[in-house]
């Protein structure tokens, strides 16, 4: 018992902790993206103050259960307020663009090392007067995805396919993009290819062999929309060209084969991906070497 709360404390902290780090990162982004508010990005004020001047206020709202590939996820409302003078809705309007512009699916960096991404999730309320300072504002809602910080491990180690398609697509890019599998881990880098196994299935072809299908995703993520929209488009073309993927850890040179490649630009590089790929093999099935008649007995007839 004294275990389990002592465990629980410290998760809390964690989070707290991860909390903070992720609170100061995004201000001095805000601060960057919108030098009219000369820094003042603050936490949701205390009661009776009063905001003054334009700024922005940015709150932590609820936690939402991670995925199994994205991390820890957390709820942020970022709040710019303006004044009526200054153009009201209008200039809240504007701010608004480019903090959407700014944060949507980017990547950032904390002074740690540590990495997380930004999705827009869109606005959670209309324009509204706050009472107390007579400032226009609007709250925008945006999910932090934070993945887990254990140490990564290739995931293809065990993974014959998995290891052959991180190691073509290393080939196709060269040493500046990171290749990883199953999972973002903690500190990905800016250029960053993830691929997900996301489903198998076998068929049985005539009397002696199957065929296994695998089904991926691959997430292409970088800082620069036209390098991700030209790796994507580039992989895609070259699954098509060179349909035959070497698999590097077996006696002998045997293959997996693309079935079917296709790509989605609009889809969020970070949770969805864009590419959705089907690698196929055809194996001999077990036991169909065994000759089907394996004994003759046969009698000297009746005397």
């Amino acid at each position: 018992m004294n275990v389990s709360m002592s465990s629980g404390v410290n998760n809390t902290a964690s989070t707290g902790q991860v909390s903070n780090i992720i609170r100061q990162t995004i201000k001095q982004k805000l601060e960057a993206l919108v030098p009219a508010w000369n820094g003042r990005v603050q936490d949701i004020p205390a009661p009776g103050e009063v905001l003054a001047g334009p700024c922005a206020v940015i709150a932590f709202a609820e936690e939402v259960p991670k995925s199994a590939w994205a991390g820890y996820r957390r709820i942020i409302k970022i709040s710019p307020y303006a004044r009526p003078e200054d153009g009201g809705a209008e200039q809240v309007e504007a701010w608004s663009a480019a903090l959407m512009e700014g944060l949507h699916q980017v990547r950032l960096e904390d002074e740690e090392g540590g990495a997380f991404t930004c999705i827009y999730l869109g606005s959670s309320d209309c324009d509204r007067v706050d009472a107390s300072s007579g400032l226009v504002t609007r709250s925008l809602r945006f999910g932090v995805y934070v993945p887990e910080t254990v140490e990564y491990t290739q995931a293809g180690a065990t993974d014959s396919w998995m290891a052959a398609l991180q190691g073509w697509t290393r080939t196709q890019l060269g040493q500046e993009w990171s290749i990883y599998g199953d999972v973002w881990p903690g500190g990905y880098k800016a250029k960053s290819i993830l691929w997900r196994l996301t489903g198998c299935s076998t068929t049985t072809t005539g009397t002696s062999a199957l065929e296994i299908r695998k089904q991926w995703i691959g997430h292409v993520l970088a800082a620069n929309v036209a390098d991700v929209r030209q790796t994507v488009t580039h992989l895609v073309e070259q699954l098509a060209v060179q349909p035959r993927i070497a698999l590097t850890d077996t006696d002998g040179t045997r293959y997996v084969t693309v079935d079917e490649v296709s790509a989605d630009l609009q889809a969020d590089a970070y949770l969805n991906g864009q590419i959705r790929l089907t690698l196929q093999q055809r194996i001999r099935r077990p036991g169909t070497d065994v000759p089907l008649i394996r004994e003759i007995h046969h009698s000297k007839g009746i005397e």
